[in-house]
């Protein structure tokens, strides 16, 4: 049966009593709830356990369906849409193998608590547990890297399977949650009467409204601090709360610092902003971190690479507020003072109406002297580089040029994991939320390209650029065919120094220079691969040849464009925490190593 625009409107109208129930296939009735969840998008590849699904999909015409060349890259591009709009991601694989491949985008979703639901095909309910072709126990693989998965083994639940997915997915703490389909019950007719208005689950109830009592405490500690710092990550972000957080910052005059996952939470370019910290952080950030005396944490976890050894860090007697939807986050690496479990925007909004019903103001000395303590770390300039630099192009200077022609611009940026990654978080200056787009938990290579599709879908005028290396790009290049084929024109920025660039620069300061297989010894030619899947391709070698580069890809607004910028080889990521150091044990540069 067609399932056209017209049915939206009235894909909950049985459920209300305005029509009576009609039988369905169990495939309708997943398009119609994902219709009634208003999905625009769907990236997938076919196979024989949902075909059923992909002939209903074809039957309709409200739903987008992206056909990928890698199951892998199905669930990344949905991650980068929903890391972009907010919204929940939908990807669609079959069973056995298909499942196999998601399986990494998943962990992914699952490490930055991203909201998405993964549709997979299984082989009939009757073979279930037989070794059936393309079978596996997607439930028992996926349990540990979901909030949630179902198998649904009758066509009459799909409907209400679909609504819990979709609630447990952006609710709460957010994350992937997969459905998995037997072939048979998409295949089977049963009534369907509407899809549900509500979900009821009495075993999932997340707490939206922080303790009023232990908000009030961390107001009075808040205001009575000598030292006091602000750190944010990718919670704020995901509960929408930067107006908040930048209001709270702005009221108080207290720094501020970023996660990687948090970057544009505060603005960059304002002076309160010490910059990302952590790993790869800057001096001031890390400093202002150990030394603080009260910290106010948001939407954070305090993970290994931010706060590096955990008993260097606990040297420091601070007290430690925490923010965080998640109670099981709340005290799990770092001990704190005052839990605080909520939404962070809820939180964040009435801690700021206490800050403007209470008379008490900060100690404007104290905080004073903090600021030219930190001013004192700051004037390191621990980014500094040699930018002078004519013989050869810099990472850095790459980044730092995309920044200052697209600051003013409607922009995106995505990056793949490793030196490239942090250059562009350390270098790009992100003031608006939600445009830096990287899988920060997982560290998941190949994510770039995927992550760039999925945006410039889901924000068809604006720019999106992918930040990558030679070695990343390379695991899901393939998704350049996905690129031609649906018209979504992005700039790849490959900062190609022919190293798996992290790797080798571990190996040079922890393992004596032995660089076991990190040399990239037998590229392609980038940009004829680039032309082969019908885009444009550029080699950039000189320094004075990046801007000129840049300028012609963004006018070339209609076309991908692949541009080869070959790096300094040597070049490492500085600041640097190795690890088990604490997190004010920096290398600052070549001279500390």
């Amino acid at each position: 049966m067609e399932i056209s625009k017209a049915e939206i409107a009235s894909a909950t109208a049985a459920a209300q009593g305005a029509a009576g129930s009609q039988d369905l296939m169990g495939a309708e009735i997943l398009i119609k709830s994902l219709q009634a969840e208003n999905v625009q998008y769907i990236w997938g590849y076919p196979g024989g356990a949902v075909l059923y699904i992909y002939d209903a999909l074809y039957k309709q015409d409200t739903i987008q369906h992206v056909l990928v060349r890698h199951e892998q890259a199905a669930v990344h591009a949905a991650d980068g849409y929903a890391r972009a709009t907010g919204e929940v991601g939908v990807a669609l694989v079959t069973s056995g193998p298909g499942l196999t491949n998601a399986v990494t985008g998943i962990a992914t979703a699952y490490m930055d608590s991203i909201p998405m639901v993964i549709i997979s095909g299984q082989v009939p309910t009757a073979a279930i547990g037989l070794d059936a072709f393309q079978e596996c126990d997607t439930v028992g693989i996926t349990r540990p890297i979901v909030k949630h998965n179902f198998l649904v083994k009758d066509a009459r639940d799909l409907a209400s399977t679909l609504k819990k997915a979709f609630h447990i997915a952006r609710t709460g703490r957010p994350g992937p949650v997969v459905v998995d389909i037997p072939k048979d019950v998409s295949f089977k007719k049963v009534p369907y009467s509407g899809y549900p208005q509500s979900v009821e689950m009495r075993s999932y109830n997340p707490v939206r409204k922080g303790h009023g009592g232990q908000i009030r405490k961390a107001l009075q500690l808040l205001l009575t601090a000598k030292r006091p710092y602000i750190y944010t990550g990718g919670g704020v972000l995901l509960g929408n709360a930067t107006n908040e957080l930048r209001t709270l910052v702005d009221m108080l005059g207290y720094p501020v610092t970023n996660t990687l996952m948090g970057l544009g939470a505060y603005p960059a370019s304002d002076r309160k902003f010490l910059g990302m910290l952590g790993m790869h952080g800057t001096i001031e950030a890390n400093n202002a971190m150990q030394h603080c005396d009260v910290l106010l944490a948001v939407g954070a976890r305090f993970d290994d690479r931010v706060i590096g050894n955990v008993k260097h860090f606990a040297q420091n007697d601070r007290k430690i507020i925490h923010v965080d939807i998640d109670p099981s986050s709340i005290s799990k690496r770092v001990k704190v003072d005052i839990p605080i479990v909520g939404d962070v925007k809820d939180v964040l909004t009435e801690l700021i109406s206490m800050i403007r019903e209470t008379t008490t103001r900060p100690d404007a000395g104290a905080l004073a002297a903090w600021w030219d303590q930190i001013e004192g770390w700051r004037k390191r300039d621990c980014l500094k580089y040699d930018r002078g630099n004519q013989e050869v192009i810099k990472p850095q200077f790459v980044v730092e040029t995309l920044w200052n022609m697209t600051k003013d611009a409607d922009a995106y940026i995505t990056s793949d994991v490793g030196q490239h990654q942090m250059w562009a978080a350390q270098y790009y200056r992100f003031d608006e939320p939600r445009r830096w787009i990287n899988s920060g938990g997982l560290g998941t290579m190949g994510v770039g390209i995927p992550y760039a599709m999925g945006i410039k879908l889901a924000k068809p005028q604006s720019e999106v650029f992918c930040i990558t290396g030679e070695g990343s790009v390379q695991m899901n290049i393939q998704e350049l065919a996905t690129c031609r084929q649906y018209d979504t024109p992005i700039v790849i920025c490959a900062l190609n120094n022919r190293f798996l660039g992290m790797v080798r620069q571990w190996q040079e300061i922890e393992y004596s220079g032995r660089y076991s297989h990190s040399y990239m010894d037998s590229l392609p030619d980038f940009v004829k691969l680039a032309e082969a899947y019908g885009h444009v391709g550029m080699l950039i070698e000189r320094p004075e040849d990046v801007e000129p580069a840049l300028r012609e890809a963004r006018r070339l607004k209609d076309r991908t464009v692949f541009i080869d910028f070959r790096t300094d080889p040597t070049e490492n990521v500085f600041p640097m925490v190795q690890a088990g150091k604490g997190i004010t044990e920096m290398l600052l540069g070549s001279e500390d190593l």
